[in-house]
C-alpha cells in the first residue's frame, strides 16, 4: 500500500460515506478519479455524523509551482461543501462560496476537509467548512446553498 492510500483512510470511529450513491455521476469533476495525478478523494462521516473528506492534491493542480492551484481548491471546497449539505438531507446547489486561502497547499499532500452545515432556513443552507493538515489551516470557506425546488428534484430521481 503507498503512502497516499495510507493517508487517505479515516480515523477510528468515521464510517466510509458513498458519496456518488448519494448525489450519482455528478461528481466526475473533482472525485471521480481515484487513481489519477489530479484529485483522489475518500468520504467519511466522523463520530458527530458530519461530513469528512481526505484529499490529495496531484500533480495536475498546479498554480504556484510545487503548490495547489486556488482553482483546484474551491472545486474541492465547492463540491465537499455542497455535499455535505446534500448529506445532511438538503438537494442543493451552491449559490455563493466564500473562501479564504491562509496557506499554500504543497502538491502530492493528503489533507482533510472538515464540513459543517451550521444553519437552514426556508431554501437557504449554510455550510462551513477547511482544508487542514494537523494545526496548519490552508483555506476556510463558507457557502451559502438554495435547496433544489420540487420539480427540479424530481427530474433528478
Amino acid at each position: 500500500m503507498t503512502d497516499i492510500q495510507l493517508n487517505m483512510d479515516g480515523e477510528p470511529g468515521w464510517e466510509p460515506f458513498d458519496a456518488p450513491a448519494l448525489v450519482g455521476a455528478s461528481l466526475r469533476f473533482v472525485s471521480g478519479d481515484r487513481t489519477g495525478n489530479r484529485f483522489r478523494m475518500r468520504y467519511f462521516r466522523n463520530a458527530s455524523g458530519e461530513l469528512v473528506a481526505r484529499v490529495w492534491f496531484g500533480p495536475e493542480t498546479e498554480g504556484p509551482p510545487g503548490h495547489a492551484h486556488g482553482g483546484s481548491i474551491a472545486a474541492v471546497l465547492d463540491e465537499v461543501l455542497g455535499l455535505a449539505a446534500w448529506a445532511a438531507g438538503y438537494p442543493i446547489v451552491v449559490g455563493n462560496l466564500n473562501i479564504h486561502f491562509r496557506h499554500l497547499l504543497p502538491l502530492q499532500t493528503v489533507v482533510q476537509v472538515d464540513s459543517e452545515v451550521v444553519a437552514a432556513a426556508g431554501r437557504k443552507i449554510s455550510v462551513r467548512g477547511r482544508i487542514v493538515l494537523g494545526d496548519r489551516i490552508f483555506a476556510e470557506a463558507d457557502c451559502l446553498c438554495i435547496t433544489l425546488p420540487e420539480e427540479q428534484r424530481r427530474q433528478l430521481g
